[in-house]
């Protein structure tokens, strides 16, 4: 569940919406960031999604990993 918050923490710090990221992983809406960002109904990123987003914020995936603040 932390992986979905520390990623929205993540992109609000970069200023990238969620719309953005949603588009740029490939996907015509926000639901399946929005979702999984906030665990709803067990949504969550799988691994290559991480990757993914990981290159897209400049980040390195372990970030995502870390406890949430």
């Amino acid at each position: 569940m932390n992986k979905g918050k520390n990623v929205a923490k993540i992109r609000k710090e970069k200023g990238i919406s969620q719309l953005e990221l949603s588009l740029r992983l490939g996907h015509k809406s926000v639901s399946i960031v929005a979702s999984a960002e906030r665990f709803y109904r067990g949504a969550h990123f799988n691994i290559e999604h991480l990757l993914m987003i990981a290159e897209i914020l400049e980040v390195e995936i372990c970030e995502f990993f870390k406890p949430s603040l």
